[in-house]
Formats: structure tokens, sequence, C-alpha cells
């Protein structure tokens, strides 16, 4: 698979790193190609640097590894060079004091996909610090890490979910892209326990047997009911 990467940062080097080892041809863009150069040198094999627009243009996954506020704007700037690609969506739009910063207005998915209407939009590998998408694999208590993701069209799905197991995650599929707006929420609310209330964050919700309520066998030890 031909992978543009939009940004130079952490996110973008913890992904692609695993998207090179996996085989893919990747291509680092930058609005500074020096660094662009630099991150391809590190990340290594096939990877080559580029600016933004040449990105774009060669992927035919295209991730905005950018941070939130930039990413509608190159998005709208080379809404040609995206047109019938998939672009996936890793940001987080969560400010000062852990506020979401899209509170009473459209997700960040939302608003690239308005940038860029002719693309396909997916939102993944929001909802983890870059140094978990550097663990080779993220495995934690033998359990490899499930990634929502979520988006409109079923073959940028696949596509997307391809590069998940390439990470060496499980994808968990939530919905349409109206599900990113909860997705970035969530994001928010574990950067608040996290950061903020250096709580577990995975201890707030219960096993799956246990999600929909308690279970009770029946007394002939038939089929469990829910209440």
């Amino acid at each position: 698979m031909r992978i543009g990467v939009l940004g130079t940062g952490n996110m973008a080097d913890a992904l692609a790193t695993h998207w090179v080892r996996a085989g893919h041809q990747v291509i680092i863009g930058g609005r500074d190609v020096r660094k662009a150069e630099r991150l391809a040198t590190r990340i290594g094999g096939s990877t080559k640097p580029a600016g933004l627009r040449a990105a774009a243009e060669f992927g035919q996954v295209v991730l905005a590894a950018l941070p939130f506020g930039a990413g509608a704007d190159v998005a709208r700037d080379m809404h040609a060079a995206l047109e019938g690609k998939v672009l996936l969506d890793c940001s987080n739009p969560v400010g000062p004091g852990f506020r979401l910063l899209t509170e009473g207005g459209p997700s960040a998915a939302r608003r690239l996909a308005a940038a860029a209407p002719g693309a396909h939009v997916v939102k993944a590998f929001n909802l983890c610090h870059e140094d978990v998408w550097r663990m080779r694999p993220p495995v934690f208590d033998g359990r490899p890490l499930a990634v929502p993701i979520c988006g409109d069209d079923e073959e940028a799905l696949v596509c997307v979910r391809e590069l998940v197991r390439d990470v060496g995650c499980e994808p968990v599929a939530v919905g349409g892209l109206e599900w990113a707006g909860l997705l970035e929420a969530t994001a928010a609310l574990f950067i608040t326990l996290w950061v903020g209330e250096k709580a577990d964050a995975q201890a707030i919700a219960p096993p799956l047997a246990y999600a929909a309520g308690p279970s009770h066998q029946e007394a002939d030890g038939g089929t469990a009911v829910l209440h």
C-alpha cells in the first residue's frame, strides 16, 4: 500500500515506522522538507521525504498527523490531491485544562471531511500517547490493544483495519464518521483521568461479561438471562 504521511511529529514517526516494517511504501511529507528528510532517515527502509502536497499525491492512504487546527487548513489547500483517497485522522482537539476544543461544533474528523469533501475520512489511533504506538506490538497482559475506528466508506475502513493490524493491534468498528466526536471526547476524558487525576482510565469500565448488567444462570443450568 502507498501511504503519504502529512506531518513530521511523534505520531507520524510512530505509525509510519510500523507500516514501513510491514512492507508498505511510505512518503513523509512536511512543510519543512529537512525535517521530513530527518524523519525518513530515522525510519529507514524505503521511506522517502517530500513536501506535503507530494505526500498527499503519492498516498492511497494519507495520514493527517497534524495538530488540530492545522489539519483542516492543509486538507483544504490540497483537496484535489486527496480526491478519492483514504484520509486517516489521528488528531485530538484537546486544549488547556483538557478541554475539548470542538465542543458545540463539528468534530476534528468532520472538519477534515468538509475541507476535503472528495476524501474518505476515517478516525483512528487517537486514544493513546505516541509512545504506546511505538511499542512492538502494543500488547497488555497478553491482549493486543483494541483500536476504535469510524468512517463512512467501507473500502476505506478495510484499508485502515489492515493498517491497525500492521501496528499489532485489533481494529474495533464503531460506526460512521458521526461517531468521531465521541472518540475525540473519549480521548479528552482519558487524558483528564491519566494526566490530570493520575487515575487508571481502564478501570472505569467493567469486563465485557458484566457490561450489560449481572448475568444469572437459570435454575436448570440453561441460558444466562440478562437483566
